[in-house]
C-alpha cells in the first residue's frame, strides 16, 4: 500500500508542473502543399495489424502547415462499459490539413492518477507542433482515457474479472475511432506514454506486434506493477521484461527515456534503473532500442524537453518502413 500511494503521490506533484513546460511555435513560412493530401483510402477495412507496405514518408523541414498553422484539438468518445457514463473520451490532434492513410499517428498513454486531459494541458500539443515543423514529419496524436469507474490502477489491461477492458479499447476501439476509413499501416502507427502510460507503451506493442512498429517509453517500468490486481493470476503475460522472445516481436523499435532522479517507488524497487535493464534486455535480442537520461524527476518538465529526440526517433522510423512482423 505504501509503494501504491508513493506513486500516486509522485505523478500528482508532477502534474502540478505540467503547464510552464509548453514549447512555442516557431513562426516560418506557410505550407502550400501540405502533407495528407493524397486520396483517402475511402472504405478501408478497419485493420489494425495489416501488413501493408507503408507509403513513403518524405519530411520538409520548415515547409509543412505544422509551421504557421497550429493542430486542431478535439475530444472524441466511444461507448465503452467500463468508463465513467458509459463512454471513454480520447483527445486527438490533427495537424493542419486532410488526414490520410500516410500520416502516422501516436497514439499517448497517461499515467495512474492522470488522464487525457493532463497530457493535454502539459502543452504537448504545441510542443509536438514545434517538432513537426522542426522535422518535415506531420502526425496525429491520441490520447485516450484510461481510468475505470472503480478508481482502480488499471495499467492499461484488460481486468482479469472481467470489469473493463482498456487494452481493448486502446489496440481496436481508439484506433478505430482515430483513423476511422485512413487505417494506418503498422510502420505508421506509434505508442508512446509517461509513468504507467510508460509501461503501456512497452507492453501493449509486445502483446500486439501485428499494431505498433515503435514505441516510446517516458518513465516507465518494464515488469509488472499491479496494486489492483487487474491481471489476476497471470501477470507473466503482461510483463514486458517476459514477452521479448517471440520472433514476431523483434522488429519493433524502442526509444526509453528516464529522469536521472526519477526514483518513483514501485510495488517491488522503484522507476529508477527499469530504462537501463530492459534496454539491455532488447540489445541482447539484437533489437532496436535508444535510451535518455536526461536530469530531472518524474514530471512533465522533464519528459517534454526530451520530444525532439523523441520525434527525431519516430521519424526515423516513419521515413524508412520496416517489413512485417517477424521479417528481417
Amino acid at each position: 500500500m505504501f509503494t501504491t500511494l508513493s506513486r500516486r503521490t509522485a505523478v500528482l506533484v508532477a502534474s502540478s508542473l505540467v503547464v510552464a513546460t509548453a514549447g512555442t511555435l516557431a513562426s516560418l513560412r506557410a505550407d502550400e502543399d501540405p502533407p495528407g493530401a493524397s486520396a483517402p483510402v475511402a472504405g478501408a477495412a478497419f485493420l489494425p495489424g495489416a501488413a501493408q507496405d507503408a507509403p513513403a514518408v518524405h519530411p520538409r523541414p520548415g515547409e509543412v502547415a505544422s509551421c504557421e498553422r497550429a493542430g486542431t484539438d478535439e475530444i472524441i468518445t466511444v461507448p465503452d462499459k467500463g468508463a465513467p457514463d458509459g463512454e471513454r473520451p480520447i483527445w486527438v490532434r490533427r495537424p493542419p490539413g486532410p488526414d490520410s492513410a500516410d500520416l502516422p499517428v501516436l497514439y499517448l498513454l497517461h499515467g495512474s492518477t492522470t488522464t487525457h486531459f493532463d497530457v493535454r494541458d502539459a502543452g504537448v500539443g504545441k510542443a509536438m507542433d514545434e517538432q513537426m515543423c522542426r522535422t518535415g514529419v506531420e502526425f496525429v496524436i491520441a490520447a485516450p482515457f484510461g481510468q475505470e469507474v472503480g478508481g482502480r490502477d488499471t495499467e492499461w489491461g484488460d481486468d482479469a474479472d472481467g470489469e473493463f477492458h482498456i487494452e481493448t479499447f486502446v489496440t481496436e476501439k481508439a484506433i478505430e475511432a482515430v483513423e476511422g476509413d485512413h487505417t494506418r499501416p503498422r510502420q505508421l502507427r506509434a505508442i508512446g506514454g509517461f509513468s504507467m502510460g510508460g509501461y503501456g507503451a512497452a507492453a501493449l506493442p509486445l502483446r500486439h506486434p501485428d499494431t505498433y512498429s515503435q514505441a516510446v517509453s517516458w518513465a516507465g517500468y518494464f515488469k509488472v506493477d499491479d496494486p489492483s490486481d487487474t491481471f489476476g493470476d497471470n501477470p507473466d503475460a503482461h510483463a514486458p521484461d517476459q514477452l521479448l522472445d517471440d520472433p514476431g516481436v523483434r522488429d519493433i523499435r524502442f526509444m526509453l527515456i528516464e529522469g536521472k532522479d526519477d526514483h518513483t517507488p514501485l510495488q517491488e524497487g522503484s522507476i529508477h534503473g527499469e530504462a537501463e535493464r530492459f534496454a539491455g534486455l532488447l540489445r541482447e535480442r539484437d533489437m532496436t532500442v535508444e535510451t535518455l537520461f536526461p536530469k530531472g524527476g518524474h514530471d512533465f518538465e522533464t519528459w517534454v524537453p526530451t520530444f525532439p529526440q523523441a520525434v527525431d526517433f519516430l521519424v526515423e522510423g516513419w521515413t524508412a518502413p520496416m517489413a512485417a512482423p517477424g521479417g528481417n
